[in-house]
């Protein structure tokens, strides 16, 4: 046997109690999903959402068919949910839904053009993305959405809310690596979604000394000296020529990357990663999916009826809350009787035989007839009912079973012990019936015949 291992005791180490700091537990959170038809893009354009909504989104939420909108909504106050993005996928166009959790109001938008993030980066010629942009939250850039509409106040500060604000006091530079633009247009009802990288690059710098003050090992090989390598200015790209005024800020902090110091001008660049989106608001309800509608753009209400949907809507929920109210009396009341059945087992309901009654009217009309018939009373014993037997056996105690009959006797009168191995009776065998079978072991050769021409079949005459 091997030796038994012993049991280590557990090393109990302190408790962390402290929580998620008050910056973290305050930032909006967000569940990003897909409802409706399955479509690969939309499934990808789901993931590309949550990238733009990263790190406050839960990246790698598995949903399943069987989940429902309640079942996000009961865990989302225990991780800190304000917000809902919901990608609803019909037969004839796509919807984006935006909800505040956990009682609304809900914002309804028909998507009507959007391109997937590799998609914009494939058009791109210089495809870098830094994973590390993704670990801070974006810039929100609202364009245009100063309108009479109450619509438009909502829409904007629907977006605004849906990610971390941002203090320009305490704010760190170095963390602004990405940037969310949204642009209404007031012709068309369009607002456009376009996401972007910030790159800050040194101006005032010539190409090589640029390369050599952001890290860059040059080619040096074609060049006979350093000073011509530096105050060579030819063979510039677009990237690397000269940028903007406008793009062109004053650095209140030191970047980390190299050449952006503090009070320096410094040029901002903006590579787009994706996705892009091309949606149109439909209608604002006031609760989580349900309630009144605030507003609409294709259907446009009277004060009148929406005073009749109000007393419809009012009136629904007073015939809810009256019907939830008999169902709790319905149950107490069985409840109750259930209890009552139990405190009295003995005086319970009797089971009719529906078959014993049939025969005893059976007997009874058989009887009638024979007195008309014949004009006498049958005897007791001609027409005499008797009870039929139950099918049930009767359970005896273990002690009382029939115990199972040892085979010590025959039918032939013989012993167990007349039998052999094989099952035979003692002095005979299989070979011993009919010529050309097997005989008895003793035989030396293999397979137990004498020679080859005792394996033999005979033959019908």
């Amino acid at each position: 046997m091997g030796k038994s291992k012993k049991k280590h005791p557990k090393k109990r180490t302190a408790a962390f109690k402290e929580g998620e700091p008050s910056e973290l537990a305050e930032a909006p959170h967000s569940f990003i999903i897909h409802r409706g038809l399955s479509c690969p893009f939309i499934t990808d354009l789901t993931l590309d959402f949550r990238r733009i909504m990263e790190p406050f989104t839960a990246s790698e939420l598995k949903e399943k068919k069987i989940n429902r909108i309640k079942d996000f909504v009961a865990v989302s106050s225990f991780f800190h949910v304000s917000h809902m993005g919901i990608f609803n996928k019909a037969a004839t166009q796509l919807s984006f839904k935006v909800a505040r959790l956990p009682r609304g109001p809900t914002l309804t938008f028909k998507v009507h053009q959007f391109t997937l993030a590799r998609d914009v980066i494939s058009q791109n010629k210089k495809q870098f993305i830094d994973e590390g942009m993704f670990k801070h939250s974006p810039l929100v850039v609202m364009n245009n959405f100063t309108g009479d509409g109450k619509h438009l106040k909502l829409m904007a500060h629907t977006f605004q809310n849906m990610f971390p604000a941002i203090n320009l006091a305490e704010v760190n530079i170095a963390t602004i690596r990405r940037c969310v633009l949204f642009s209404y247009n007031p012709e068309t009802n369009l607002v456009e979604m376009r996401h972007y990288s910030i790159q800050v690059v040194p101006v005032g710098l010539n190409k090589g000394v640029k390369k050599l003050v952001m890290g860059k090992i040059p080619n040096l090989a074609k060049c006979e000296d350093i000073a011509e390598f530096i105050m060579q200015d030819g063979n510039a790209s677009e990237s690397e020529a000269e940028d903007d005024e406008n793009t062109q800020v004053v650095l209140p902090q030191t970047l980390k990357r190299k050449g952006n110091l503090e009070n320096n001008k410094s040029a901002i660049r903006l590579q787009e990663i994706g996705p892009r989106m091309t949606m149109q608001l439909m209608k604002i309800e006031e609760g989580l999916l349900t309630g009144e509608v605030l507003y609409h753009d294709h259907i446009v209400k009277t004060e009148e009826e929406k005073e009749e949907l109000r007393k419809m809507v009012e009136k629904k929920q007073k015939l809810k809350e009256q019907r939830k109210k008999q169902q709790a009396e319905n149950r107490a009341r069985k409840l109750k009787e259930q209890q009552k059945k139990s405190k009295t087992p003995g005086q319970g309901t009797e089971e009719v035989d529906y078959e014993e009654v049939a025969a005893a009217s059976d007997l009874d009309d058989d009887a009638v007839y024979y007195k008309e018939e014949v004009g006498e009373e049958p005897d007791e014993e001609l027409f005499k009912s008797t009870e039929p037997e139950s099918r049930k056996r009767t359970k005896l105690p273990p002690s009382f079973k029939n115990k199972k009959p040892k085979l010590e006797n025959n039918k032939d009168g013989g012993s167990k012990k007349d039998f052999n191995k094989n099952g035979f009776k003692n002095g005979k065998s299989f070979g011993d019936k009919k010529k050309g079978c097997f005989k008895d072991k003793g035989d030396k050769k293999k397979g137990g015949f004498k020679d080859k021409k005792s394996f033999k079949f005979n033959k019908k005459k």
